[in-house]
């Protein structure tokens, strides 16, 4: 005789569960891995510009915008660094251009009492100072692989525990970050109907992401001391410069002068 309950069709119809949060989570990262990748590629140095000189103009700009009060001087920074916008693709153009906005945006939000006290100019010159260094600071970040910022480091004599530091934070946004996409998946997966207690999941996974760093930095730290390494950093090549470094020095060094030049003025 064959049980009743064997006969029975299984309908299974789990209720409907939020996951706002762990699809959020999920494009969050998948987004900040994609920045990361994509800028190791450096596929927007178009004029094959080196790294170190990109570096440290703009530093030197960013530094004379800052001091500077003049708004024809800020202005111009302004022009300079649309123009250099302008040279990159359409799929870069747009994230700088947005953070860009969004740094102007939030200036102004905080820059509104002293707009309403009559200080207008300055507030606007502030704004577009923020405009442009963040512009800036994103075209080189977007142009230059992190590899290469660590050895322009390295070239600039910024100590080895700094470049150490940089090298590693970067190298375990990738890895940890790869490690809380698999867990999220696994929790999103799991989660059959409605769970209740995705509060207490969240925490487990906060749980094990801080034991599996704990474990990867001991680990590493083993490996590093058994392959000699010391804490210093040697680089192997060369220093060349070619015409279109040439060419961005010159711009550069107009640019800086031409600080000096309004500020008598």
């Amino acid at each position: 005789m064959i049980p009743e309950w064997l006969l029975n069709n299984e309908e299974y119809n789990p209720s409907n569960d939020k996951n706002a949060f762990v699809d959020k989570s999920i494009s969050t990262l998948l987004k900040i891995l994609s920045k990361i990748r994509l800028s190791k590629k450096s596929i927007n140095n178009r004029f094959n510009i080196n790294p170190s000189i990109k570096i440290l103009c703009t530093f030197l700009l960013v530094l004379f915008m800052s001091l500077s009060k003049s708004f024809m001087y800020v202005l111009i920074l302004n022009v300079y660094m649309l123009f250099l916008l302008s040279l990159l693709d359409g799929q870069t153009i747009k994230p700088i251009l947005f953070a860009s906005f969004l740094g102007g945006v939030f200036t102004s939000v905080a820059l509104i009492p002293s707009i309403l006290l009559g200080n207008t100019l300055n507030s606007i010159m502030l704004i577009l100072k923020v405009f442009a260094t963040i512009g800036m600071v994103n075209i080189l970040s977007y142009t230059i692989p992190w590899n290469k910022i660590t050895q322009a480091f390295k070239i600039f004599h910024i100590p080895d525990m700094f470049i150490l530091i940089l090298d590693i934070t970067i190298k375990y946004i990738i890895i940890l970050g790869n490690f809380s996409l698999n867990m999220f998946y696994a929790l999103k997966l799991r989660s059959v109907g409605r769970n209740q207690n995705k509060s207490s999941s969240m925490s487990g996974i906060i749980g094990n992401m801080f034991l599996i760093s704990k474990d990867m930095a001991e680990e590493m730290y083993s490996a590093m001391e058994c392959r000699g390494f010391t804490g210093e950093y040697y680089i192997n090549s060369n220093f060349k410069i070619n015409f279109f470094d040439i060419s961005y020095l010159i711009i550069h060094a107009i640019l800086i002068l031409l600080f000096f030049y309004i500020a008598r003025m």
